[in-house]
């Protein structure tokens, strides 16, 4: 199951995860997305089903997964992708607003985990890749919404691993940089060299950073998170 499944990196992954000979159970609330990622998946002659659900209401998520128990019986694999950010100064931010921004990104991971995990016990244990950010160790401004809704993902994530791993639930998270979801050719020769890799990523580098932290062995692998950025985290830059 693939949050966040209407555009971007959800709709690589369930592409992805389709190739590999996986059932993609797709959920985001953009009903239009959602259909397209269908329709793509369809074409290249994949099975999928699809879920219009809010990450941020609760009572969604536990219908949604109520109905994958239902349909299918089983849940081996979830990736938490599902989350925006509002980018406003903190001066300005409204509490509902910080509210909507937390409530999806971090609330919501965990009442899907939640109840993901629920499955996964049921039929003998999973995988769950929580997408978290490299603003979770680093900011820019007027980011603080997101920020905090992806650091507490971390935290989430370590604290789910522990509490779940006698039931054989591997629990981690992946951490992208720059991630390019629309017109990769319309970046500039300095978007591209400011990375150490000298290019900025594509939804394809974190497709295989899920893969890696799903496959059933690599079951000595939880608790933890992959940066996926080109490696900006660790260089230094001064202005001048």
């Amino acid at each position: 199951m693939i949050t966040g499944a209407g555009a971007g990196i959800g709709r690589a992954l369930a592409l992805a995860y389709a190739e590999q000979g996986a059932l993609p159970v797709l959920a985001d609330k953009n009903a239009d997305g959602l259909e397209q990622t269908g329709k793509l998946l369809e074409e290249a002659g994949y099975d999928s089903l699809s879920f219009v659900t809010d990450m941020g209401k609760p009572d969604e998520i536990v219908q949604l997964l109520h109905d994958v128990d239902m349909m299918l019986g089983r849940l081996d694999i979830v990736i938490n992708n599902a989350g925006f950010g509002i980018w406003k100064s903190p001066l300005d931010l409204s509490i509902e607003e910080w509210d909507s921004v937390v409530n999806t990104n971090l609330r919501g991971t965990f009442v899907c985990s939640r109840e993901a995990a629920k499955l996964m016990r049921a039929n003998g244990g999973g995988a769950i890749v929580n997408i978290s950010s490299t603003q979770a160790a680093m900011s820019e401004p007027n980011s603080e919404a997101y920020a905090a809704s992806k650091g507490g993902i971390l935290s989430l994530t370590h604290a789910f691993a522990i509490s779940l791993g006698p039931d054989r639930i591997t629990v981690n998270a992946i951490c992208p940089g720059w991630i390019e979801t629309g017109d990769y050719a319309k970046l500039r020769p300095e978007d591209h060299s400011q990375h150490p890799e000298r290019r900025v990523g594509r939804p394809r580098d974190i497709v295989k950073a899920c893969l890696y932290l799903t496959d059933p062995g690599n079951d000595f692998v939880t608790g933890t998170h992959v940066t996926v950025d080109g490696g900006m985290t660790r260089r230094m830059i001064y202005e001048e």
